[in-house]
């Protein structure tokens, strides 16, 4: 029997680089399940802030983490996460869960739990994962690997015209620069941790998306499927 791994493609890289929409262009051009592997945190930092528990323990952390029921679509045409039964999708993109997604996601137990929840989600029909350790973690043995990024300025820019970039930024601040700001500390929080840190695989194919839109780089991976043998 294949590996459920064998129609897996892991997107990877940071806030900003274009990872979400990409990975919900393919999954819609082929077909498949989409896994948006950041919304699991962010639902489990979620349950972590709603039940008071202290960030710097992680004992603490992981027992809230493991506690709650998290469920995220794998519709690529309509996002959703549910905690303990509730439509969270607005709440998990609010600025107190973006401060402290950073820390809940760096507690090993948490990881290896939603790494495992990731893994169930993706099922074995075929399905795009974009997060930050795919490639190396989630689904290592994938055929297709890409490591999507852009320029600090195209990242921050792009996030700051989200809806849901989830930063506050205060009367007279420049949304950039205050976006900036947070991709910067969350890059360094998430490429210093010791679990599962923010990092290509080795076989992954590096894709710049600075002067790319998205339709250029959903053909470039649907090419890399192909080249794969995963579609024809």
């Amino acid at each position: 029997m294949p590996s459920p791994a064998t129609k897996v493609i892991a997107l990877d890289g940071p806030s900003g680089s274009g990872k979400s929409t990409v990975a919900r262009g393919v999954a819609q051009a082929l077909g498949w399940r989409y896994v948006d592997t950041g919304a699991t945190y962010r639902a489990a930092t979620l349950a972590v802030l709603r039940a008071e528990a202290e960030l710097a323990d992680p004992q603490a952390v992981s027992d809230v983490v493991e506690r709650a029921a998290i469920e995220v679509s794998s519709d690529p045409g309509a996002a959703g996460v549910r905690l303990d039964g509730e439509d969270v999708t607005a709440q998990v993109r609010g600025p107190e869960v973006t401060a402290a997604v950073s820390a809940v996601s760096a507690v090993p137990a948490v990881r290896t739990h939603l790494v495992a929840l990731q893994r169930r989600l993706a099922g074995d029909a075929g399905a795009v994962l974009e997060g930050r350790d795919i490639g190396t973690a989630v689904f290592p043995e994938a055929p297709v690997k890409v490591f999507l990024d852009a320029s600090a300025e195209v990242r921050a820019a792009r996030r700051a015209g989200d809806t849901d970039a989830g930063v506050s930024v205060a009367s007279g601040q420049s949304a950039v620069a205050v976006v900036a700001a947070d991709l910067a500390r969350r890059d360094r929080l998430d490429s210093s941790r010791t679990a599962s840190p923010l990092q290509a695989a080795q076989d992954a194919v590096h894709l710049d998306s600075s002067t790319l839109d998205a339709a250029q780089v959903v053909e470039h991976v649907l090419d890399l499927a192909r080249r794969a043998g995963l579609v024809t």
